[in-house]
């Protein structure tokens, strides 16, 4: 259907600085505490006004899922990643400049459950989070297979299990780099792609806690629920084809690959080889009208954003499920939404038919104004106030 003249709201809420400011947030990931996307992260997440600790891995701990190990040993045998702590100092304890930061010598899970019996009790005012963020993890983290697998996703899911929300946040560009390499900005002369994951993914938790607070507050997500979050490769340190990703729904299932043993017969050794079979796609109890996580990342410049259960995909119909869908619009968008506004300061950044709309400069507290790529627009009209942007598109194909 084609309309002459569509108007069509585009809208970015603002936030209440007192109504969803001040929660208390704990972060974690499976790369170790002292990596540039945790602190960035870290970072985005205390711009916003709430309470932020950190009690991750003092090791990279990558493909721990959600196993709990503790250390043994009372001191570190071996100085921290990137050298942060030395050895002999104790197997928890804070950063030397951050007090809010912790680390501890186990996985993830075991990370995150020192961090809601041990540290946060003792030494935080609050001993249960709102909400638990995970990440942003160096490598994607897509589909069921790599759900079980990955610690990023233990660490998260270590949260869900005892009732405390929780995301997980996952990204393409896999090289780990120490939190004071972070460069202001790149040779592109953009920010460094650490600072854009944790931007992303501050913005994303800061949606679903705006919307949440709207509907009179409580839980950012009911017991049992979590939400995976996949962010693409980011370009930023050559250029700016993919600054500014939008946020589309998925489900873990889709196109997802899971490991096979490869056999060399020169060496007599087995390596891992990717294969998509059926038993890994299917979908049983989840939205089957999503796109698969995968195949969204596989398209392009695209996150995903699939929302799970302790039952993995979050159900369709059972036990009267929740809108959580609806809690994070309108910064996370349907596959087929005609227009998908950036993560990084929700303008448009990708379209379908004619109209093609890069930056509006949003008047949002919500949205720290961004890079996007490169594009042209074309808008009717751009009205601000009263906390939010209307965008009105002319000639648009829906």
């Amino acid at each position: 259907m084609r309309f002459s003249q569509l108007t069509s709201a585009l809208v970015v809420a603002a936030v209440g600085s007192s109504a969803v400011n001040g929660l208390n947030i704990l972060i974690s990931n499976d790369d170790g505490f002292g990596t540039a996307n945790i602190r960035e992260m870290y970072k985005a997440v205390k711009a916003y006004g709430h309470t932020v600790w950190i009690v991750a891995s003092v090791t990279n701990q990558s493909g721990a899922g959600g196993t709990a190990i503790y250390t043994t040993e009372r001191n570190l045998t071996i100085d921290s990643e990137f050298g942060i702590v030395k050895k002999g100092q104790p197997s928890v304890g804070a950063d030397p400049n951050d007090s809010h930061i912790w680390y501890y010598n186990g996985t993830p899970s075991a990370c995150v459950q020192v961090a809601l019996d041990y540290v946060l009790p003792r030494y935080a005012n609050f001993s249960t989070p709102d909400l638990v963020l995970s990440g942003p993890n160096y490598g994607l983290n897509l589909g069921p297979f790599l759900y079980t697998l990955a610690g990023t996703l233990g660490a998260a899911y270590t949260a869900v299990e005892r009732s405390i929300p929780a995301i997980a946040f996952s990204g393409g560009t896999s090289v780990q780099t120490a939190y004071y390499h972070v460069n202001t900005t790149t040779s592109a002369g953009l920010k460094d792609t650490a600072t854009i994951y944790g931007e992303l993914a501050a913005n994303l938790a800061q949606q679903l806690i705006t919307n949440v607070a709207k509907k009179g507050g409580g839980r950012l997500l009911p017991p049992g629920y979590g939400i995976n979050v996949n962010m693409p490769f980011i370009t930023s340190f050559t250029n700016d084809s993919c600054i500014n990703p939008p946020f589309i729904h998925t489900r873990l299932t889709g196109g997802a690959d899971v490991d096979e043993a490869v056999y060399n017969s020169t060496t007599g050794l087995f390596t891992w080889g990717n294969v998509v079979p059926e038993g890994a796609n299917t979908c049983i109890n989840g939205d089957c009208s999503l796109p698969g996580e995968t195949d969204i990342l596989n398209a392009g410049c695209q996150s995903s954003v699939s929302v799970f259960t302790v039952d993995y995909d979050a159900p369709l119909a059972c036990h009267a499920s929740p809108d959580l869908r609806g809690d994070l619009a309108p910064l996370v968008q349907y596959a087929n939404s005609t227009i998908k506004v950036g993560g990084l300061d929700g303008t448009s950044s990708v379209t379908n038919g004619t109209a093609v709309i890069t930056a509006a400069t949003p008047t949002s507290t919500l949205f720290p104004v961004g890079n996007v790529g490169a594009g042209s627009f074309r808008v009717s009209r751009v009205a601000s106030g009263l906390g939010m942007v209307l965008v009105v598109v002319a000639d648009l194909w829906l």
